[in-house]
């Protein structure tokens, strides 16, 4: 990304962890949620090796193309079970999202419909999807209050209490800051 070093590194570490965790909670999980933590999982992994920080290392012509074939796969995938919720759509937007972000670094110089005031009207629109999703995901993670005489949910290993959602929220943010960038 064309970020300052230090955030670009902030979030190499910070994607990577979670894909990571995704990971671990993958092995967790049967079912859609399992297919969810795959794709959480390729996000945070493709985020964190598309903010590697230029100064460090240029990654070849050929690089942005192989992010287009992976992340446009995975938006086939998503369209296919976006019926299923509206968190598959978000995968389905997350993985366009990267599409977009992959084409855009591999011809920096004239985004799709960037004019030389302001900026791009998709880059807009994807930073207004990413603000509303990052505080929608912000506010399921405040506490609530379990009525009197039900007991907690259960807690499964490999998913701790929000931590899926802060998980998420974290990718927002990630995105959001990577969108900034183009």
């Amino acid at each position: 990304m064309h970020g300052p070093t230090v955030s670009g590194w902030l979030l190499v570490t910070l994607c990577g962890g979670i894909g990571s965790y995704c990971l671990v909670r993958m092995r967790a999980c049967a079912g859609s949620a399992r297919g969810s933590a795959g794709s959480e999982a390729l996000m945070g992994f493709g985020m964190a090796a598309m903010a590697v920080p230029a100064v460090v290392f240029t990654p070849p012509d050929w690089a942005w193309l192989l992010y287009t074939g992976v992340f446009g796969g995975a938006a086939i995938g998503s369209l296919r079970s976006v019926r299923r919720g509206v968190h598959q759509a978000h995968h389905l937007i997350g993985s366009l999202t990267m599409v977009y972000m992959a084409v855009s670094m591999a011809y920096p110089a004239g985004h799709v419909g960037h004019s030389t005031a302001g900026v791009p009207l998709l880059t807009g629109g994807l930073l207004a999807y990413y603000a509303v999703y990052v505080l929608r995901s912000g506010a399921r993670l405040l506490p609530t209050a379990v009525p009197a005489g039900e007991a907690a949910p259960a807690v499964r290993w490999g998913e701790p209490p929000a931590l899926a959602g802060a998980c998420r929220l974290t990718m927002g943010l990630a995105m959001l800051a990577m969108l900034v960038t183009l």
